[in-house]
């Protein structure tokens, strides 16, 4: 089997500009689409490969279904001294969740906090982004949404319920790299099988099971039947409430509340010509409680702590970090599948190909068109 190192790498700003062509071909707004590329081609950069360039394959279906409207634009629907609703307009969610973090870290500076929710959006990548553009101006963040396809069960159960239902948060330290935490309130994300798919995993025993109960291992298969809600993925912490499950499950239905009841989005198994996917975006200025810097000069302590000696345990955001840092020196590995489909999506939107392999000048393939 193929192995990441072994995986042929392309540079980030032919990626980039890869996005940026099928975005363009599509019609989407100059200014959005530079945005969306932004965010994604990050998130390759951090390797968490479910949520970057692949996610076009999903966005093209989105197109083609009549669920998207690329020429969308966020609007505030309400606006209060340190809250704000937003309609994302059925456009991709990159732009609408640039919008809020930047919506909301404005309040937390005007009120010591901010709090932004969303409605009427689509897919916005990964939440550990928009939770370092807050620690990035030394402030804290929490951020929730809910997931386009039920595809995780109550404890114990079989029937797909709620979305993989991620949650961020990012606190600052006066190292300059935040304390991140990313991740799914399910024990994987959905488009982490898919990448499994992609680059012909086999997915850990415990990750997916079949309505009958019984593990799925095989991604392509799992992946198939997850988005015909005929499998369900665990809850963080494992299928029973002796693994954990049932914390997992609990922090989805926090993660539902705080993304969707809250901004009026979809809830479980609502079905429309439209998604309706809700997210959460709460900013907290540490300086309006703690002055001085202390905060975090607290967190770094934390951090430190956690690191001494024989510890030595990685922090949170410590591996997007350092993969950020080795694939922007040695390009991002993109599986000859996925490449295919990539190439494939530009062919039909008459969009060039213009994915370069590091150390390479020319076009890898032709633009073709069907």
């Amino acid at each position: 089997m193929t192995t990441e190192t072994q995986l042929r790498r392309f540079t980030p700003e032919s990626l980039r500009a890869q996005i940026l062509a099928i975005l363009d071909a599509w019609g989407m707004r100059a200014d959005s689409a530079a945005i969306t590329a932004d965010v994604m081609v990050d998130t390759d950069l951090s390797a968490i490969d479910s949520h970057g360039v692949s996610m076009l394959q999903m966005y093209e279906k989105f197109l083609v279904e009549g669920r998207l409207d690329l020429t969308a634009e966020p609007e505030v629907v309400m606006d209060g001294p340190a809250f704000a609703v937003v309609d994302g307009h059925h456009g991709l969610g990159h732009p609408t969740g640039i919008r809020s973090m930047e919506l909301a870290i404005e309040k937390a500076r005007e009120s010591g906090i901010g709090m932004v929710v969303v409605r009427n959006s689509l897919h916005f990548g990964a939440l550990g982004f928009y939770a370092r553009l807050a620690s990035e101006q030394g402030l804290l963040s929490l951020i929730t949404t809910t997931t386009r396809t039920p595809v995780t069960s109550a404890t114990g159960g079989t029937t797909p319920i709620l979305g993989t239902n991620p949650i961020a948060f990012s606190a600052p330290r006066v190292s300059g790299e935040p304390l991140l935490v990313d991740m799914s309130t399910s024990v994987v994300a959905l488009n982490k099988v898919k990448a499994y798919a992609n680059k012909g995993k086999t997915l850990p025993e415990g990750w997916v099971f079949d309505r009958a109960g019984e593990a799925v291992t095989d991604a392509t298969h799992a992946y198939s039947l997850l988005t015909k809600l005929g499998a369900t993925i665990s809850p963080l912490g494992g299928p029973t409430p002796e693994s954990g499950g049932h914390k997992g499950f609990g922090l989805s239905l926090m993660s539902q509340v705080l993304s969707a009841a809250l901004s009026n989005a979809a809830g479980p198994l609502q079905t429309g010509d439209r998604d309706n996917i809700g997210h959460f975006f709460l900013v907290i200025d540490p300086e309006a409680l703690n002055p001085g810097g202390k905060t975090p000069q607290n967190v770094e302590h934390l951090v430190n702590a956690m690191q001494q000696g024989e510890n030595g345990v990685r922090i949170p955001g410590d591996p997007e970090r350092e993969a950020r840092r080795e694939r922007g020196e040695n390009g991002i590995p993109i599986p000859d599948t996925l490449f295919t489909t990539i190439s494939d999506i530009a062919g039909r939107a008459s969009a060039p190909v213009v994915l370069a392999e590091v150390g390479a000048v020319e076009l890898l393939r032709p633009a073709t068109s069907s």
